[in-house]
């Protein structure tokens, strides 16, 4: 019965949470700068006929390894060139996650409901679902690590199972790698011999298992790496190794983020709408460490350590850097939830918080109606806003009946539909804010009412997507020059002078700027050039520019 049972839970999860993180993907068109980062790539490693080498600009690039363009590849040649193909497999794996979750929650707490609903609070918290559906790499990395860690821990407490576990860890673990670096081995195995250290029982990784583990690791993750130094040598590593991995360890790319508490309060914002009960996890969770025969706190504590430990050492500090901590807190989380619920003696702290979360949802409507009148010009079509605010609406309303009703588990539930709310109102309103995070408008407004035959002119923020949504030959403009994070083959005029020059090389030239650059342009060409603002988009200024 038990098992028919879980066999409905996980029907149930992959329904669920595939139509969430699969519907609607081809809505908004890529956003700059990264989701079209992704895609050039891919693209462009069609055109080049490769599967081997990340190209972007024309030039071999090595910001990332090779397995989010070889999944990005695939998915192009079978959906074609588009949105929806591009988030289709962090959708996969965003369902992927979800699973492997329920699973590690199944085999850690022997509890159904509380993996069930651990599945839940990782599925609809605001980052899960953002990043499951957008093109980043840290979708497939997290829930590689989430699968590494899972079995492992499926080996350790399985030992007559020992050499599969251990052999599927070391496979994510080595996908891991090729997603996005070393970090790929040193979060997995920083939790797991931190926990077995605490468990006084390093003997497990002293064996034949993990020697084998080792072999099929290496099996993974060399063939890619040895074939990029044999081909590109020092360029190789100089880009990967020491830019994009050394270099971010020692050098913060956002100084604004380098502080202590980035992290934490990341971790917490980011699970919302759970985390009201994220904090209460972590109040109680001395109960859980506490019960010594069972190994799965400890494990999740390590777990999450690791990477905070990790990151946080780092000088570059990036929002989705903590993403592989939001599967072990969920699990907490779910597991706290569980306990309260079935405990009379702290009932009352559901009761505050279920209460604080409806009056928190009851208020968003609220600011949405006065914040709609006051930014109506942003606003596409009003019927979305109004769809919005009955539902947040009729979504508080029911969460306070079912407070009334003493219905708790009901109202735990229905916080899970705080983001996917939200979501279903975006095909309704997304028209007028699209231009402000997508180059495709400006990009087809070119290629319609433009002969384009030589350098488009873009900010840094929208040359990426300008590239992939022309095909055009691009050049950055940045007044004081900046160069990006990890440097690009373009033309990068980062002052008055070489602006002046470039535009003398060409009769016509366009531009796709931002607004300040907008008024460089126009303050550079004085009376040597004829500026035309053709028109804005969003916030994207697109000019021509005419030799005189």
């Amino acid at each position: 019965m038990s098992k028919n049972k879980s066999i409905k839970d996980i029907l149930i999860l992959i329904v669920v949470s595939g139509l969430l993180f699969l519907l609607g993907n081809n809505i908004i068109s890529l956003t700059n700068d990264n989701e079209v980062f992704y895609a050039q790539t891919a693209k462009e490693m069609i055109q080049q006929n490769t599967w081997s080498t990340p190209y972007l600009f024309g030039q071999p690039q090595f910001e990332k390894p090779i397995f989010i363009y070889w999944l990005l590849r695939f998915s192009f040649m079978i959906f074609g060139v588009n949105a929806a193909a591009a988030r289709f497999f962090p959708a996969i794996f965003g369902v992927l996650g979800v699973i492997t979750l329920y699973f590690l929650g199944l085999l850690g707490f022997k509890d159904r409901s509380k993996a069930f609903l651990s599945s839940i609070i990782l599925m609809s918290c605001g980052m899960y679902i953002g990043l499951a559906k957008t093109v980043f790499t840290d979708m497939f990395f997290s829930v590689l690590i989430m699968m590494s860690l899972s079995f492992f821990f499926f080996a350790y407490v399985n030992q007559k199972k020992k050499l599969i576990g251990l052999l599927l860890s070391a496979i994510c673990m080595g996908f891991a790698v090729l997603t996005k670096g070393p970090l790929g081995i040193l979060i997995p195995c920083f939790a797991i011999i931190a926990f077995l250290l605490i468990k006084k029982d390093l003997r497990f990784l002293f064996c034949k298992e993990t020697i084998w583990s080792f072999f099929v690791l290496f099996l993974t993750i060399a063939p890619w790496y040895i074939l990029m130094i044999q081909k590109y040598g020092n360029t190789f590593v100089n880009e990967f190794i020491l830019n994009d991995n050394l270099r971010r360890a020692v050098e913060a790319q956002h100084g604004g983020h380098d502080t202590w508490y980035y992290y934490p309060s990341l971790i917490v914002s980011g699970m919302l709408p759970w985390s009201l009960f994220v904090l209460g996890a972590l109040a109680f969770l001395y109960k859980g460490l506490r019960q010594k025969e069972n190994s799965f706190y400890i494990f999740l504590v390590c777990w999450i350590g690791s990477v905070f430990l990790i990151f946080q050492v780092a000088h570059s500090k990036v929002a989705n850097y903590i993403f592989p901590a939001f599967a072990p807190m969920a699990l907490l989380t779910g597991g706290f939830i569980r306990d309260i619920l079935s405990n009379n003696k702290y009932k009352s702290i559901l009761y505050v918080v279920l209460s604080v979360i409806s009056f928190f949802v009851l208020s968003i409507p609220i600011a949405l109606f006065f914040s709609s009148k006051k930014y109506a010009n942003y606003i596409g079509n009003s019927a979305g806003v109004y769809f919005l605010i009955a539902g947040f609406l009729l979504l508080a309303a029911a969460i306070l009946f079912c407070i009334y009703r003493k219905k708790l588990s009901a109202a735990i539930y229905l916080v899970g539909a705080i983001v996917p709310i939200f979501l279903c109102s975006l095909p309704l309103i997304h028209n007028n804010f699209e231009p402000y995070i997508s180059s495709k408008a400006a990009s087809e407004y070119l290629l319609k009412n433009a002969e384009i035959n030589n350098t488009i002119i873009c900010s840094k923020t929208f040359v990426r997507g300008v590239k992939y949504y022309t095909d055009k030959d691009v050049a950055v403009l940045d007044i004081p020059g900046k160069q990006f994070f990890s440097k690009h083959p373009l033309i990068f005029l980062s002052s008055d002078r070489e602006l002046k020059e470039f535009l003398f090389k060409q009769v016509t030239t366009y531009c796709v700027v931002g607004k300040s650059l907008a008024a460089d342009i126009k303050r550079i060409a004085n009376n040597d050039f004829k500026v035309t603002v053709l028109k804005i988009i969003g916030n994207e200024y697109i000019i021509e520019v005419q030799r005189l």
